[in-house]
Order: C-alpha cells, then sequence, then structure tokens
C-alpha cells in the first residue's frame, strides 16, 4: 500500500466522529493520525474520552490516540469535521485561515456562496468556487462542505432526470433515528410513532437542492430554478433516509427512459474510480415493494441511492422513492468521498 495520507477528524468523540473513525478504518488514501474534540475531552487517550456507539470497540488504531483541543496547532493538512453547529463556524475558519483543508459534514457553512457543497456524481465542477473563496477570505486553507442527509438522497434521485428539465418538486422523508445522533430521539417520542417534524429539516431540503443542482458560472452557482417543498418525518427505523419525490419535468419521458436515465447515470467518482465510490451510485429496483431501509440500506457499503417504485403522478407528472444510509452516504462517507475527489483534482496539499 502506498503511503497513506494523514489526516484529522474535528468532533471526533461524537456519533458523526465516530462514523468517521469507522469508515476511514483501513482506507486506502487517508490514515486517522489526529482527533480533536471538546476541552473535557483533551489530553485523554480516545479510548476513555468516547463512549463507543457503533457496536464492538473503536478501532486500535486510534483507540490509543491522545485527543487534542479543536485548535490547528499540530493537526494534519486535511480535517475532516464533524462539528456539532454550535461550534462549528469559529472552528472551521479558524483551520481554514491556518492552511487547513476542512471537509465538513456540519451545516453552518453550506449555503456561503463561496463554499462548494457538494455531492460530488452531481457537481464535482462546483469546487471552481475554492480560488474565489480563499481569496476573498485571505485563506491559505479552503472549507467544503457535504449537504443534509435527506438533501443527498433527493439530489442524487433527482439529477438523472435533469436531462428531462425539473421544474417542480414535492419530497417527503421517511428519516431514521440515527440522523438524530446519539442519544437522539427519547424513546418515548419515537417507538410506535411518528414525529412530523424535524426542526430546520425542509427549508435545508429545499434551499441546498436548489444550490447542488444548479450551474457554476464564473466563480458563482446560479441555484436550480426549480420550486421545490419538502416535508419531514422521523420514523422508528434505524438506519436509512427514504425520500417519496413527486416531480414535474419539462418533457414527458417515458418509464422506460426515465430508468434508464437512472441505470445510466455516474459521475467524476466512478471515471476516476475513486474507492470510496460506488460502482452505480443511482440503482432502479423494480420490485413493487423495495427498497427498503432493512434490505437495502447497508448495500454498496452505504454509498449507493436506490430508487423504485417509478409511476404516474396524476399532480406533477412522474413520482419515485429513494432511499440512502443516513450516517454513511449522508455524512461521513460523503465527505471522504468529498476528499477522494480534491485529491483526484489535486487539491490537496498546497
Amino acid at each position: 500500500m502506498a503511503k497513506r495520507i494523514p489526516v484529522g477528524i474535528l468532533g471526533a468523540t461524537g456519533m458523526v466522529g465516530q462514523h468517521f473513525i469507522r469508515f476511514l478504518e483501513g482506507h486506502p488514501q487517508f490514515e486517522v493520525a489526529w482527533l480533536g474534540a471538546s476541552d473535557r475531552s483533551a489530553g485523554k487517550k480516545y479510548r476513555s474520552a468516547a463512549k463507543w456507539h457503533l457496536g464492538g470497540t473503536a478501532p486500535d488504531a486510534v483507540a490509543d490516540l491522545i485527543v487534542e483541543e479543536c485548535k490547528p496547532g499540530n493537526a494534519p493538512e486535511l480535517v475532516f469535521s464533524a462539528m456539532d453547529a454550535s461550534a462549528a463556524t469559529e472552528i472551521e475558519q479558524a483551520f481554514a485561515r491556518a492552511g487547513h483543508t476542512v471537509v465538513s459534514n456540519s451545516r453552518n457553512h453550506r449555503m456561503d456562496p463561496d463554499v462548494p457543497l457538494l455531492v460530488p456524481e452531481i457537481n464535482a465542477d462546483h469546487l471552481g468556487l475554492l480560488p474565489a473563496q480563499k481569496h476573498a477570505r485571505g485563506w491559505q486553507g479552503q472549507i467544503v462542505t457535504n449537504p443534509n442527509c435527506s438533501t443527498i438522497v433527493l439530489t442524487m434521485g433527482l439529477a438523472p432526470l435533469r436531462k428531462f428539465g425539473i421544474k417542480r418538486v414535492v419530497a417527503t422523508t421517511l428519516q431514521a433515528i440515527s440522523g438524530a445522533g446519539y442519544p437522539g430521539v427519547p424513546s418515548m417520542d419515537i417507538t410506535a410513532n411518528v414525529i412530523p417534524f424535524i426542526g430546520g429539516e425542509e427549508p435545508k431540503m429545499e434551499s441546498e437542492t436548489q444550490k447542488i443542482l444548479g450551474t457554476l458560472r464564473n466563480e458563482i452557482v446560479d441555484p436550480l430554478p426549480a420550486t421545490i417543498s419538502a416535508h419531514c418525518n422521523r420514523v422508528p427505523v434505524v438506519d436509512g433516509h427514504l425520500v417519496t419525490i413527486s416531480v414535474e419535468l419539462e418533457s414527458s419521458p417515458n418509464d422506460g427512459e426515465v430508468i434508464e436515465a437512472f441505470s445510466s447515470f455516474s459521475g467524476v467518482p466512478q471515471e476516476r474510480q475513486l474507492p470510496s465510490a460506488p460502482r452505480q451510485p443511482v440503482q432502479y429496483m423494480p420490485e413493487a415493494d423495495r427498497p427498503q431501509p432493512r434490505k437495502d440500506v447497508e448495500r454498496e457499503r452505504g454509498m449507493a441511492v436506490f430508487v423504485g417504485r417509478l409511476r404516474p403522478c396524476p399532480v406533477l407528472g412522474t413520482k419515485f422513492i429513494a432511499l440512502g444510509h443516513n450516517t454513511v452516504r449522508g455524512a461521513a462517507g460523503a465527505a471522504v468521498l468529498n476528499a477522494e475527489l480534491m485529491l483526484a483534482e489535486g487539491l490537496l496539499g498546497g
């Protein structure tokens, strides 16, 4: 194996930080060498600082690393951010000012005009925002973000349909409890129940989708000029966000053309054969009752989005469902794929 690039994780003791550690275990390009967390965890070995929630124990490669404060100091050039939104803005900017590349799962910078909100199969060219970001902010480093976990599922479902022209979208989510972190939703609230509200989720899905599916022109992203309406619900499923999608298209493709669009969709990660890229990023399932979280969410290491139940919509024209793994493709795996793309494009290391 070639020498791997050392990376750090901000917010390493939390649930998303643990998913980063698990996803990066044995990665062919990146090696976790630095862990940052709150002051109360700093100075402890990771095995003592973090209550491991993912089954088994923390990987041996990180268990004895000493947790550091979330300050640039001796951190590697590339850091993944699993920071809570309450602290992410200042900390991520401090790292970028100090010359670090921050690949963030936090929401704080997603809608900044000069920050790429990246889904590599869809908008790899949005990395073209980085020169303007560094120039305008006077940074030696840079920040790249991945979207909200439900937004990734929605945009991966819609991206193959862009060639037909997207006009209006109505999306309803059935979101897993793991998306709320740990300890998450109280058991008395979620057991045998559906919670029809997730704070801030609906506007994020609407605005992030328009940015991701937008067009980069002269170092500015012109948002997709489509109307998008989202309803978000928390359901008693452990992993996997299911999204029901109705879409009005400018043209009127038949089912065969839509299925072909799904099945043939790929992007730069597949062309470059990036390590974490799914072989087929959007996979159509013809069964009447698929995809399902329990049966399908772990396929392709959780990095693909599965679509199905394609049929006519009497209101908007076309409707289907999409499923993705919220803590893998919707969080840690998404950020790692972003970093792999940046490495392939020569955007790391100076």
